[in-house]
């Protein structure tokens, strides 16, 4: 029998053990990464039904010989939640691995698949800028990325094709997730509506699908012109190449999905008077349509892992951009700083919340 160890020893190794976990947590990440590239959920998929580990052993690009590694890597992917073992059949025994929501999120040619997000997540020119956090901390760089490159993120982008290519496509599968459930959804936020402009909108993917949702619905995408350049519009979609620190076209409502995390509250200040300028008075029907993230909104007091990830975005946005993820007191200081009269939060949408903010 087991002799019970003593009150302080306990603490003692549950706090090693907290230690060991976050100094393994990338581990977890790297995992998920590896699968990707190795093409598991993809193979699973082909498949149509689950795999033993001999099938996906036998159907992966690999040693054979490091069969017990496939074992050892679904076997933390089943734990974080990216895989499932179910019965190969009805009538047989035999166990294989099956996909779950998550892991048909990261099939290549789905519709919304992440896949090229974990890509972007894992490029060295996003990850080498975390080498430098101590340095930032030290200096006036505005963020680690300056830091690491002498230059903005969004400067990099702008000089790199390659990078601002693998950013639009990665907001671009993020868009087509977040247009299907806003106008599935949400459709009562573009009632009454005439126009509305997507402030740094990018390739237009939520604008467009918005547009052939609502066709009466004029629907202008501002973006800087290396984004939109070359990019056509249609009947009620247009391309605008501008600065929202300088204007913004006239509209109705003016919605900002994913952009004001990337700006410190001087900044974001600047771009929410740019709005307030742009569109009508809330008896008219004026409103910025926000779709960011709001800290431990209320919704999320009990989910330890969605305000987890929520942090996570938060340091992500601290050492790439120098911007923040808010609390909803952060938000509305913003909003009255400026000198709108009231918002609402109209749906959680996710790890996100969609706002209108009322002039």
């Amino acid at each position: 029998m087991a002799l019970p160890i003593g009150e302080q020893s306990a603490e003692l190794l549950k706090a090693q053990g907290l230690i060991w976990n976050h100094t393994y947590r990338f581990i977890s990440s790297m995992s998920l990464r590896y699968a990707t590239e190795l093409g598991i959920p993809d193979i699973i998929h082909r498949h149509g039904k689950p795999m033993t580990l001999q099938q996906l052993v036998d159907a992966l690009p690999i040693n054979k010989a490091k069969a017990h590694g496939v074992y050892r890597l679904m076997r933390i992917l089943i734990h974080s939640g990216f895989f499932i073992e179910e019965k190969i059949s009805e009538d047989d025994a035999v166990m294989g691995y099956w996909l779950t929501p998550a892991s048909r999120l990261l099939i290549k040619d789905e519709a919304f698949s992440m896949f090229q997000f974990i890509q972007a997540y894992y490029n060295p020119v996003v990850l080498k800028p975390w080498d430098h956090v101590k340095e930032w901390f030290e200096n006036d760089d505005s963020s680690a990325f300056e830091t690491t490159f002498g230059m903005t993120c969004f400067d990099y982008a702008s000089r790199d094709s390659k990078e601002n290519e693998s950013f639009n496509e990665f907001m671009l599968k993020d868009s087509q997730i977040m247009s299907s459930v806003l106008i599935r959804d949400c459709k009562k936020v573009f009632n009454r509506m005439k126009s509305v402009v997507d402030v740094g909108g990018g390739v237009g993917t939520l604008a467009t699908a918005i547009a052939d949702a609502f066709p009466d619905l004029q629907c202008t995408v501002l973006d800087l012109p290396h984004v939109v350049a070359g990019l056509q519009g249609t009947k009620n979609l247009t391309y605008v190449q501008g600065n929202m620190f300088e204007s913004i076209p006239k509209a109705d409502a003016v919605m900002l999905k994913w952009i004001l995390h990337d700006w410190n509250d001087e900044d974001c200040v600047t771009i929410l008077k740019k709005c307030k300028e742009a569109i009508p008075s809330k008896g008219n029907g004026g409103k910025v349509i926000i779709i960011d993230m709001i800290v431990g909104n209320k919704n999320k007091k009990d989910d330890h892992r969605g305000i987890e990830t929520q942090l996570f975005c938060d340091m992500s946005m601290m050492v790439i951009v120098n911007g923040k993820e808010r609390t909803e007191k952060e938000w509305e200081k913003l909003f009255f700083d400026v000198g709108y009269i009231g918002y609402k939060i109209v749906y959680e949408l996710g790890l996100r919340s969609l706002i209108e903010v009322y002039p």
